[in-house]
């Protein structure tokens, strides 16, 4: 090797390890091993506020509620059991199931975007606590005393017959399919030049579509009759391109490539057979004629409780101000000309 030739290795050989340094010392700091004035080793990325989660059938949910209030149409209580996943797929890392495992407390949401009237029987942990303590007499509903005011003897909480509600159906059922690769398409081109410096060019395409089923049971809790059984089904796409690029120049090799990819997400697809397995059964059970009623635009009653994020029971005279068409509103709580505010919590426009 020529002296020029082992100056340049020499220095090169220096260059890298200074290179890497760098780029190690760039990116410590970004994260300190000592919490800052603020309590922090870093702060958190994103600043994209809350949203609401709908499908394409919650505004459908949304209206089936509202047809049932303009037409005096009462909800029967409902109440939600096990919808569980007996699809049995696990992640191949064992991190745990490959669907969600909440798919009846989406039940219970899309009951309530329906108006229905919704009776508590996934989790009475807490009421049944509550019913021990108020059977030994250890519960009182009076008001607090003050702090450092002394304690004074407290009326207990009694038990009155038939205080719960009962429920007049029950929802129960199952995530039954998870289907990979039904189908799938895919395209690898490679051209270039015949020398071997020359330029060289590769572009890669996929698309797959998979699917998930649900089977979903209505049942009258006096006589467990069957009343409405759904089974649905929706699939899933997803694809995935790519392209890069080879070359050598100067005595340099380059190697660039670029990717973007996309699945939908398969847990709202769980979500969305749950909702339109609801619809169908409120529909009936309100009476609707069928999907017209929900092709007219606009609230018949003006103010609602009901909204694509869910329901509520209003506890004051404020459904003009704060009703369920503004809990849809990202940026009802958030501070967008607030400079003080953190940016977590200020929408951006």
């Amino acid at each position: 090797m020529s002296a020029p030739s082992l100056k340049l290795a020499l220095l090169m050989r220096a260059k890298i390890p200074a290179a890497v340094t760098a780029c190690a010392v760039a990116l410590s700091a970004c994260v300190s091993p000592v919490a800052g004035p603020n309590g922090r080793y870093a702060e958190p990325i994103g600043n994209a506020p809350v949203t609401s989660n709908p499908t394409p059938y919650s505004q459908a949910l949304v209206c089936m509620g509202e047809y049932a209030r303009a037409n005096h149409r009462n909800s029967p209580r409902i109440a939600v059991g096990r919808i569980s996943d007996y699809t049995g797929k696990e992640e191949s890392d064992g991190s745990g199931r490959k669907l969600t495992q909440g798919a009846s407390l989406m039940a219970i949401s899309a009951l309530a975007k329906s108006g229905a009237n919704l009776v508590e029987r996934f989790d009475t942990s807490v009421s049944e606590l509550e019913l021990k303590y108020t059977n030994n007499k250890l519960i009182t509903d009076a008001a607090q005393p003050p702090p450092g005011a002394p304690t004074a003897p407290a009326d207990y909480r009694r038990i009155m017959a038939g205080q719960v509600p009962g429920s007049d159906y029950y929802m129960v059922g199952g995530i039954t399919e998870l289907n990979f690769n039904i189908r799938s398409s895919g395209l690898d081109a490679q051209g270039g030049r015949t020398t071997t410096t020359g330029i060289k060019a590769e572009a890669t395409g996929q698309l797959f579509v998979m699917n998930v089923g649900l089977d979903l049971r209505l049942v009258d809790t006096r006589t467990l009759q069957v009343v409405d059984v759904i089974s649905y089904q929706k699939q899933i796409i997803g694809r995935q391109v790519g392209i890069g690029v080879f070359d050598v120049l100067g005595g340099n090799v380059y190697n660039i490539s670029a990717g973007e990819g996309g699945l939908e997400p398969i847990q709202l697809a769980v979500r969305s057979v749950i909702e339109r397995a609801v619809l169908e059964m409120m529909s009936n059970l309100y009476g609707a004629p069928g999907p017209e009623v929900c092709l007219q635009q606009g609230d018949p009653l003006g103010a609602r409780t009901t909204g694509v994020t869910g329901g509520y029971t209003p506890a004051y005279n404020n459904l003009e101000t704060n009703n369920a068409q503004t809990r849809e509103d990202p940026a009802r709580w958030d501070h967008p000309g607030d400079a003080a505010a953190p940016a977590t919590v200020r929408s951006r426009y």
